[in-house]
This record gives C-alpha cells, sequence and structure tokens, in this order.
C-alpha cells in the first residue's frame, strides 16, 4: 500500500516513517513538508508543501492511506498563522483526500481536544470534544474534530481513525521543546534528574505521557488494520507532584494554580518564553484518558512507561538532543 503523510519530518512523523519502514503491508510512503529534511528514510519520496495554501491534490493521489499529522505550536503570538495550518490547512488536507478517493484517513487529534474533565478516574473516547476555551491549541484540536464530523457524515464510505495521544514525547525532542515551549528562559544544561530542585505542587496537576515511538506503532496499527473511528492513546502511569518528585529527585512545592498561570502568563507577554498560559489551563483541565480501546481493537501496548519516557525528555534537552529534520534539528 501507498501512505501519504503531511507532518512527516516532525516529532510523530520521523518516528513513523522509521516504524513504517519495518512494516512489509506499507510499499511507498510520501512525506508532505514545509521544509525538506538533510534525512534519508526507506520507502518514502518526501515533497514540499504547506497545507495551508499550496495544491495538494497530486501528494495524495493514489494514496491507500492519508496520515495527518501536520500541525503549528508557535509562532504563539501570531494567531493568524497558527490556525491557517491547523484548522484551514487540516479542512484542505481532509478535502484533498475526500476528492482523491483515498479509502482512509488517518488524522492526529490529542488529549487536548476533550472538554474539560476529571482528573480522578480515566475516560473512553466518547467524552466531549468541546476543548479548552482558553487554549488556541485545544480549540484548533476540537474545530477540526468537528469538521472530521462533516467529513465522516458527506463521505460515509472513507475509514476515518482519529487518534487522541497524551503528550508525547522521546529523547530526540530536546532542542524542539526549548524551541516550542521553554525558550532560552530555561537553561537545558541545568535541567537534569537529581539537579532539579523543586516540582510545583498544584491541584489537578495529574498528566500522562507516552514514547514517541510507542504513538507510532499505533498510528502504523490503525493504518494497516481496518478500525475505525476514535482511540486514546496513553502509557501508564499517571504523573502528579508525588510521582514527579519521585522520579526527579526533588521537592515538593505547594503552588496555585492561579499563581502558576500567571507567571506563565506574564513571561509570555513579555516575550521571555514562547508557551500562552493557555497550556496550564489544559495541563489542569483535561481529563485523564482509557486506552483499553486502542488495547482491544488495535491491539496497541506501550513499550515505556509515563516515567521512563519523561526521564529520557528531560535528558534529550540537558543533553540538547535533536534530529536531522527541520522541526527537529538544532
Amino acid at each position: 500500500m501507498k501512505v501519504a503523510i503531511t507532518g512527516a519530518t516532525g516529532n510523530v512523523g520521523t518516528a513513523l516513517l522509521r516504524t513504517l519502514a519495518d512494516e512489509p503491508a506499507v510499499e511507498s510512503i510520501v512525506g508532505i513538508a514545509r521544509r525538506l529534511p538533510r534525512a534519508h528514510f526507506p520507502k518514502t519520496t518526501f515533497v514540499r508543501a504547506d497545507i495551508s495554501r499550496d495544491d495538494l491534490a497530486a501528494h495524495v493521489a493514489g494514496a491507500d492511506c492519508v496520515v495527518h499529522l501536520a500541525w503549528l505550536i508557535q509562532p504563539s503570538h501570531d494567531r493568524r498563522t497558527t490556525w491557517s495550518t491547523n484548522v484551514l490547512g487540516s479542512r484542505r488536507v481532509f478535502e484533498a483526500t475526500a476528492a482523491a478517493g483515498v479509502p482512509a484517513l488517518v488524522y492526529a487529534s490529542s488529549v487536548g481536544a476533550y472538554s474539560p474533565g476529571p482528573k480522578e478516574r480515566t475516560v473512553d473516547e466518547s467524552w466531549p470534544t468541546g476543548g479548552i476555551a482558553t487554549s488556541f491549541y485545544s480549540r484548533d484540536k476540537a474545530d477540526v474534530e468537528a469538521i472530521l464530523d462533516e467529513l465522516e457524515r458527506d463521505h460515509p464510505g472513507l475509514r476515518i481513525v482519529r487518534l487522541r495521544p497524551s503528550l508525547i514525547f522521546q529523547r530526540a525532542m530536546g532542542v524542539e521543546v526549548k524551541k516550542l515551549f521553554t525558550g532560552p528562559l530555561l537553561p537545558h544544561r541545568l535541567l537534569e534528574p537529581g539537579r532539579i530542585p523543586f516540582v510545583p505542587d498544584t491541584p489537578r496537576l495529574r498528566f500522562q505521557v507516552t514514547h514517541t515511538d510507542d504513538v507510532a506503532d499505533a498510528y502504523r496499527r490503525a493504518i494497516v488494520g481496518d478500525a475505525r473511528g476514535a482511540f486514546n492513546i496513553a502509557a501508564e502511569p499517571v504523573l502528579d507532584p508525588d510521582a514527579l518528585a519521585q522520579l526527579f529527585g526533588a521537592r515538593k512545592v505547594p503552588m496555585p494554580a492561579r499563581l502558576l498561570r500567571g507567571l506563565v502568563a506574564a513571561t509570555w507577554r513579555a516575550r521571555l518564553q514562547p508557551t500562552p498560559e493557555g497550556w496550564v489551563d489544559m495541563g489542569l483541565q483535561t481529563p485523564l484518558l482509557d486506552a483499553t480501546r486502542a488495547r482491544t481493537e488495535l491491539g496497541w501496548e506501550p513499550r515505556r512507561s509515563a516515567g521512563d519516557t519523561l526521564l529520557e525528555l528531560v535528558r534529550g534537552i540537558h543533553d540538547h538532543a535533536d534530529a536531522p529534520t527541520p522541526p527537529l534539528a538544532a
């Protein structure tokens, strides 16, 4: 089969290319990206295209499955640019897929698409996808889910899969995390287990982390199988201030959500770091994910724990780890 992948040079995209290299059902891959990589990936031909404005028809023509991963988190101060890629660009990818008669579409949704939910238990895929109002990332993810609802109604023969993963990390994201989230405000050499002085003890600070390679395996299964619908993707255990303190050898410091949010907002507005306060709101409000459906219907099982994945990322940030594709490169 032939697979076309938007955002093929990013965190999940590169892991998916590695995973599909060993998948015998996939014979060829078209990697669609705004900036072409230096790296070579087996079976893959890269094409340059911006999903917000360029013609996509030729790039998805003849594909057996389109995987839509392309997304912008930055520039967070420029909503016209992020919306054009995230929402308008997604609609353009979906329309091109349907027009080309591609039989399957796999979309990279997120825990961020969900409406506010519980932190004391997990939720399944029936939880509402209304997003978090104060997070542009979350609003965009929710809007794209609504566009997919329309697509399903208009094209019932198109097999649509939505993967809704937790936070997704790997070592090679070390440089990218600084570019996307922390900026120069956090010196990477000071960030390593055993040297982190404290973790915030904030109410509802409970989240999940999944390794990029494990998420890529879920995409592989969605591509080559016959599954439809939404799937939560999350590894265990749930991480909270107690788990973080033990993981990093740090002490807990009580920090009200209002204070944490205020610090992030003030430093973002001063352009000291690139993350707006909506990311704090999303982290404290989105529900925890029940990944039972992925395990039973996709046969998916994470190979790395959430704690091990987070430690790998922290060490990657400390070591300035990167990869030879534009989104991940130093």
